[in-house]
């Protein structure tokens, strides 16, 4: 295909030159965000007479054909045609004829592209929240399954206080919640109109942006064209909500790869979810944990490129922004993949409560609760923690729990204990007791379930209204 440009050239293009600069090997994921942008400004320009209503109506047909070639699989894109833009233009032509070269009137490739990274961003975005959505479902169906479960909580990973392992599932269920906000809050910024900015200053014709902005289900349009074709803020902004999703994915992961050792036994995954190894037979390995853990890395660098990358631009566009896509098509599959999995591993996992609750009766997790006994007693805290580290001091050297006193060993070390010690640093008492809002008692734990089922209902309306906006149809 003659270049678009061509014309002010007297020399064809240095073949590697011409290779290292296309961005057909990648932008092909842009083409049917191309096509759907392509088919509202063909709309746009038969509605404002820029072309005839004959025209756009060739146009608009012709483009719903190579749509349907697309989803058909018969669509070949050649880097000799350097971007999506030009291979759809190719197979415009050879639908409908030199007419299809009217489709670029009125608009440029920069305006063009970030129109079609802006339909791609407010999909992903849909498609992030979903993914999100149901591995919040998945965690809150353990919780539910496991209402009673005691296990250990950890802070510097040693043994700290006892909680329901139904509390740290909401643990993280929350954290999902708050990615699931971020990406919907990062819809108003994707769901804006570039296309009508041009290359950089606007157009001399009498386009109508708003009826664009209409037909592509856009809530605005750029107010300034230098902006349009040069913001990439929207794309910054959904690489650092994946990168948040992958840092609480990959926590997930690691909490998941201890959870199943030997040393912990808390959990078990599935057989489809895991793998063996080639020389020891017994092993059985969580590979996936650990690939979502490794692969949180991608993100990170991902957002970090594109940061690096636009820093120092001028305005307004300028070919370095072609490096957005490859970290953007990489950091969408990651992290969709990365959610499915996550979403099958909790979904699948078989817990083992016996083996929590051993753990959580070792370590003096119930330390905090001795020292809280006296203090209720009237022992100034800093006194009565002391008192309990001095007890678990003798313990550790005895091999013992504290529990394994009696209350005159209690009483040794000071009087405030009384006949209800043993009762007051049992497990369930324990956590029972820690009733404040959003602590691990059983009644904030119901609580807690309550409130992000609520959450998640609030996300489930959002996506049964944003869903449709995104849909792409040739019909």
């Amino acid at each position: 295909m003659k270049k678009l440009w061509g014309g002010r050239f007297q020399e064809s293009a240095n073949s590697f030159a011409e290779a290292f600069g296309a961005s057909i090997l990648f932008d092909c994921r842009l083409a049917p965000y191309d096509i759907q942008g392509s088919i509202a400004h063909a709309t746009m320009l038969g509605e404002t007479g820029i072309v005839s209503r004959q025209e756009s109506e060739q146009l608009v047909a012709g483009l719903k054909k190579v749509g349907q070639r697309l989803e058909r699989g018969e669509v070949e894109f050649r880097v000799s045609d350097e971007d999506i833009h030009m291979n759809v233009e190719r197979y415009l032509t050879e639908e409908i004829g030199a007419v299809a070269g009217k489709l670029h009137t009125a608009r440029s490739r920069n305006d063009q592209v970030a129109t079609d990274c802006h339909l791609f961003v407010r999909a992903q975005v849909v498609s992030a929240v979903e993914s999100l959505l149901s591995l919040q479902s998945a965690l809150v169906a353990q919780a539910q399954q496991q209402p009673d479960a005691i296990m250990p909580g950890y802070t510097h990973l040693q043994r700290g206080q006892p909680i329901l392992f139904a509390h740290h599932m909401l643990a993280y269920a929350q954290m999902f919640q708050r990615d699931a906000d971020r990406m919907m809050d990062l819809w108003k910024r994707a769901n804006v109109l570039p296309l009508g900015a041009g290359a950089l200053a606007g157009t001399t014709f009498p386009i109508d942006r708003e009826l664009v902005a209409r037909l592509l289900r856009f809530d605005g349009v750029y107010e300034n064209s230098l902006d349009a074709v040069s913001d990439r803020d929207f794309v910054l902004e959904f690489l650092s909500v994946a990168a948040s999703s992958m840092v609480h994915l990959s926590r997930l992961g690691e909490e998941l790869v201890l959870w199943t050792s030997g040393e912990f036994g808390f959990a078990e995954m599935s057989d489809a979810l895991s793998t063996g190894s080639s020389m020891m037979p017994q092993k059985k390995n969580p590979d996936f944990a650990e690939l979502i853990r490794g692969k949180s890395g991608r993100v990170f660098g991902s957002l970090v490129g594109l940061l690096t990358v636009l820093k120092g631009l001028p305005l307004a566009y300028n070919k370095d922004m072609q490096e957005d896509k490859e970290g953007l098509f990489d950091t969408t599959d990651t992290l969709l993949g990365s959610l499915q999995v996550a979403n099958d591993m909790i979904a699948t996992m078989k817990i083992r409560p016996e083996r929590m609750r051993r753990a959580a009766e070792q370590g003096f997790v119930n330390a905090t609760d001795a020292a809280d006994y006296l203090a209720k007693k009237g022992v100034p805290f800093r006194e009565a923690h002391e008192i309990v580290g001095k007890l678990v001091a003798h313990c550790v050297e005895r091999n013992i729990e504290l529990l394994s006193l009696s209350l005159e060993e209690f009483q040794k070390f000071s009087t405030a204990f009384g006949a209800d010690t043993h009762e007051a640093l049992q497990l369930a008492t324990v956590v029972g007791r820690r009733s404040s809002r959003g602590g691990t008692s059983p009644s904030s734990v119901a609580d807690q379930l309550a409130r992000i089922r609520s959450a998640m209902a609030v996300t489930e309306k959002w996506l049964s209204a944003h869903k449709p906006v995104v849909a792409v149809n040739w019909a």
